[in-house]
């Protein structure tokens, strides 16, 4: 981050430094730190969870300080899912770009049915190597159950999604110090176990997903919990139908 100027109530100009190198948490930059957190919490334009909360934004303060991004840039891609922190996936496909270690990021897609998929690719600049991610596959998505999960985005947007999860891979393998260890949003949404009572409109969706995969009784079985609309026993089917 650049030197800011910051306008005091007095009209005065202070210069707020970022140092690169110096954690916001060490003891000559605590205070300073705290005082930068202070003014920010203030602003109307940063997102609710850090307005007029100084410790929150002091922890932004301090993961900007370490991968080298604008205190906003991160308060505005920084998800709480679930009590976990996590990147935005388009954060994550910025900062890379913007990290100067790669090429811009791209995407290849290849395989048909379950072995349909994208995996993220660059150019390492020091060194002129092709880097590439993991392939993200469609036997992956339904194995993993990211398909099957209630409101899935996988289901309405599976082009986007497949890059995403593509470059938090690649992130993960060639820039763990950008993501700082730290999983994209989607991510976590999508590893959460299904805790609640699946509906039966999800349950029907899977039974019929995985039917060929069923026995002439195992089939009798779920079709008779489904028409007899068996509640208590959706959770059950459901992890079962998931494991086919």
């Amino acid at each position: 981050m650049n030197n800011q100027l910051v306008k005091t109530e007095k009209n005065d100009i202070e210069i707020v430094q970022n140092h690169q190198s110096e954690s916001s948490f060490s003891v000559q930059g605590f205070e300073h730190a705290q005082r930068v957190a202070k003014m920010l919490s203030s602003s109307n334009l940063i997102p609710e969870a850090y307005r007029g909360n100084i410790q929150n934004t002091m922890i932004a303060l301090e993961m900007a300080n370490r991968i080298g991004a604008s205190p906003l840039m991160v308060m505005q891609n920084l998800y709480i899912v679930h009590g976990k922190p996590s990147w935005s996936s388009s954060f994550i496909i910025a900062s890379l770009n913007a990290c100067k270690r790669f090429s811009p990021i791209r995407f290849e897609v290849s395989g048909e049915g379950d072995h349909y998929g994208y995996k993220a690719w660059a150019y390492d600049l020091s060194s002129n190597d092709k880097l590439e991610g993991p392939k993200v596959t469609m036997e992956m998505v339904k194995s993993e159950g990211w398909l099957t999960k209630a409101g899935s985005k996988w289901k309405t947007m599976p082009e986007l999604m497949f890059r995403y999860r593509a470059a938090a891979f690649f992130g993960r393998l060639y820039a763990p110090d950008i993501l700082m260890g730290m999983q994209s949003a989607e991510e976590i949404v999508d590893a959460i176990q299904i805790q609640e009572t699946p509906s039966i409109e999800a349950l029907t969706e899977l039974f019929e997903q995985k039917k060929e995969n069923l026995t002439e009784d195992e089939i009798i079985h779920c079709e008779r919990i489904i028409s007899n609309k068996e509640e208590k026993s959706y959770s059950k089917l459901f992890k079962t139908l998931e494991a086919k």
